[in-house]
């Protein structure tokens, strides 16, 4: 059996974003991905300015990502034209995108036996589907299929540990608010991100089986794609909690389940609203 190459990708991934997805997904096409996180301190010294985000949290988003393999917390010495002191086997690959390409961290690899990969502006744009989730195979898990629903606009770890807690019922189903229904909800200003980036983010978590748009409106907006999934559980946090909701499953025999907003283990709190343009 060929060899699989070792992907490394190192930084702070503060204030996870679509950008550092797409650079994680186009990694895990190279091979298994190994992210070499900057711890606090590291940051601090790097940055000369702490992180937005503390490591634990930062790296429990990591870890949730579907296209990452590991995770390695690092504290230093840390220098930005070469990689962290960690555990690792050849042959691997160290990949950066354009911004962050320089020829020390070239020479540096050349130096050490690695691979070293610059993912072009180009290989970084749109928001493609994940390839596991283009079939419609609703009814050939015997697990449950449970849906939730929300705008999920600025992602955050509060979103994952619901994607988590959720998942344990069943075959998890995120329907992302259309723009147009989000705007009509919630008013001007919203959404700050769009619906295929929303989505995008959503299925990048791997507790989701899948993600879709919704097409419908109203706080019933996922409607259609209940209709189409069947789902037999309808999972909500406190915030989502709304009769219209209640009303809809009970006439449907569908289980509703309203979750307390409790956030991981020794993380904080976070809320969407709070965090915009954070």
């Amino acid at each position: 059996m060929a060899n699989v190459m070792n992907v490394l990708v190192s930084g702070s991934f503060d204030d996870l974003r679509s950008r550092d997805v797409r650079l994680l997904q186009r990694s895990a096409l190279l091979g298994r991905v190994h992210v070499l996180l900057w711890s606090d301190g590291a940051v601090q010294k790097i940055e000369d300015k702490a992180p937005k985000f503390p490591q634990e949290e930062r790296r429990y988003l990591l870890e949730a990502i579907r296209y990452v393999d590991r995770v390695t917390l690092c504290d230093g010495p840390i220098e930005r034209s070469s990689l962290p002191p960690h555990e690792g086997t050849l042959p691997a690959t160290w990949v950066v995108d354009e911004a962050g390409h320089s020829a020390s961290k070239q020479a540096y690899c050349r130096a050490h036996g690695l691979e070293y990969c610059v993912l072009r502006k180009e290989d970084l744009v749109g928001f493609p589907e994940h390839e596991e989730m283009g079939a419609n195979d609703t009814e050939s898990s015997s697990r449950k299929r449970v849906i939730v629903t929300g705008c999920y606009d600025w992602f955050h770890s509060g979103h994952v540990r619901f994607f988590e807690e959720v998942s344990q019922l069943g075959d998890l189903y995120a329907v992302v608010g259309h723009d147009a229904n989000i705007k009509l909800l919630k008013g001007e200003g919203h959404p700050m991100f769009c619906e295929q980036e929303r989505r995008y983010m959503v299925q990048s978590v791997r507790f989701v089986k899948q993600a879709l748009i919704s097409t419908g409106n109203g706080w019933l907006d996922a409607e259609p794609e209940i209709v189409r999934i069947k789902p037999h559980v309808y999972a909500v946090n406190e915030d989502g909690d709304r009769p219209e909701k209640h009303e809809y499953c009970q006439a449907h025999g569908i289980e509703y389940r309203v979750l307390q907003r409790l956030p991981k283990q020794g993380l904080p709190q976070r809320q969407s609203r709070d965090l915009r343009g954070f």
